[in-house]
């Protein structure tokens, strides 16, 4: 008889609490239910403990000394590269390039790429349920060049129109750029099929992956994606470092972004040559102490097993839509079949800031306004969702709280 122990799959959701210092604080006298994991979610110990390391241990700046502190920290912060690659199945590491985070990725390719490729008349195509950081950079690329925006639009539930998009796509179509799921109203898009119609018009596609990476495998490969950005800080890293991927062939063909240390290989006033990938996108100190970080961040989520995390979500998701579905004054704002762990929803009577100023009475954190995402909400014709976004540290108890409080807000307002 085998007596190896049995593992189930799933999350030991106490011991994960249990992992992140913040979640054991109150707020009122109350229980923290953090529920905004969307906009940026807590740090584990490991990660905050992975900071402290280096500013107590081995701090120095990185790919330049020649001393053991410099040497130490360089292998450290690099071996993030590497961590980043399985972590998105990217080919190879020097498709990985560090920025401040997705927005600075997104504005990197669209002033570098975007600068050498698009002319007056060409097109760019977004969707309707695009973040502002994902529309701002092309709004102004386009200014500059000439360029006209195309906008895939939305049904009701929150889904984009693949019809009308095949019909968005033509010669003058130079870049698709959409998110892989909204940050506004959780709807999951199907990027695969989104950039394979983009290719098969000659465009390349850009997709922003900052509510995507932290909770699904993401395989830049599989989706056959141009460029894919990501951010540290909603995967359980820190601020102020993130990641911008694109195919080889496209980086080593863009000009410089920054000028500045790292991103040279030799300066002389005559002429400058530039270094190679993924150094040539990367001027000036970066964040070391959050590469380092961020490494540790990616690795606790990979430990914890995708399959996991998504089927827990998912069950979570299923939960707090059947729980807020039972109040009559409720209205959820994109139901689409696909989803991330995201409830996006109005109360009748009740202003989302009001609603969120009442459930932060109760120590229950959710987001209110519109998300960095106006377009969505001029879509559905509000000024804002009150928005609940879940994490590998929430579960049922959580969603429980969210329900109760919600229900004090239904005494207040009717």
């Amino acid at each position: 008889m085998n007596t190896q122990a049995i593992i189930k799959p799933g999350l030991d959701v106490e011991k994960i609490k249990a992992d992140f210092p913040i979640l054991a604080q109150e707020v009122y006298g109350k229980p923290l239910t953090f529920l905004d994991t969307a906009a940026s979610a807590q740090k584990p110990r490991a990660v905050i403990e992975a900071e402290t390391a280096l500013y107590e241990g081995y701090y120095a700046n990185i790919h330049r000394g020649v001393y053991k502190f410099s040497q130490d920290a360089t292998e450290a912060y690099e071996a993030n590269r590497e961590t980043v690659r399985a972590f998105i199945n990217a080919e190879k590491a020097r498709e990985c390039i560090f920025v401040r985070g997705a927005t600075e990725g997104i504005n990197l390719v669209a002033q570098t790429w975007g600068r050498a490729n698009v002319r007056a008349g060409d097109e760019i195509i977004l969707s309707y349920m695009e973040h502002h950081s994902n529309i701002v950079p092309w709004q102004m690329l386009a200014e500059e060049k000439g360029a006209t925006i195309k906008v895939i639009p939305m049904f009701d539930d929150g889904s984009l129109d693949l019809e009308t998009y095949k019909t968005l796509l033509t010669e003058r179509t130079k870049i698709v750029a959409v998110g892989h799921i909204s940050n506004a109203i959780g709807v999951m898009n199907p990027v695969k099929e989104i950039a394979r119609l983009a290719h098969e018009a000659g465009a390349v596609i850009l997709i922003d992956g900052c509510q995507a990476a932290p909770h699904l495998k993401v395989d830049v490969r599989d989706i056959d994606a141009d460029f894919y950005a990501f951010s540290a800080h909603k995967a359980y890293g820190p601020t102020g470092i993130g990641v911008i991927y694109g195919k080889e062939k496209l980086l080593d063909a863009m000009p410089p972004w920054q000028g500045g240390g790292d991103m040279i290989s030799v300066v002389t006033f005559e002429k400058t040559t530039y270094n190679d990938l993924p150094h040539k996108f990367e001027a000036g100190t970066p964040n070391i102490a959050g590469g380092i970080a961020m490494k540790v961040a990616l690795d606790y989520i990979t430990a914890l097993g995708h399959e996991n995390i998504i089927a827990h979500e998912h069950e979570l998701l299923e939960y707090a839509t059947r729980e807020l579905s039972a109040f009559n004054s409720l209205k959820i704002i994109g139901t689409a079949p696909d989803k991330g762990a995201i409830v996006s929803f109005t109360m009748q009577h009740a202003h989302p800031h009001d609603i969120g100023t009442i459930l932060d009475r109760q120590g229950i954190a959710v987001r209110a306004g519109h998300h960095c995402a106006q377009p969505v909400m001029d879509r559905f014709g509000i000024p804002g969702t009150v928005r609940a976004s879940f994490g590998i540290y929430n579960d049922k108890t959580d969603v429980d709280r969210l329900v109760a409080g919600l229900k004090k807000v239904v005494d207040i307002f009717g």
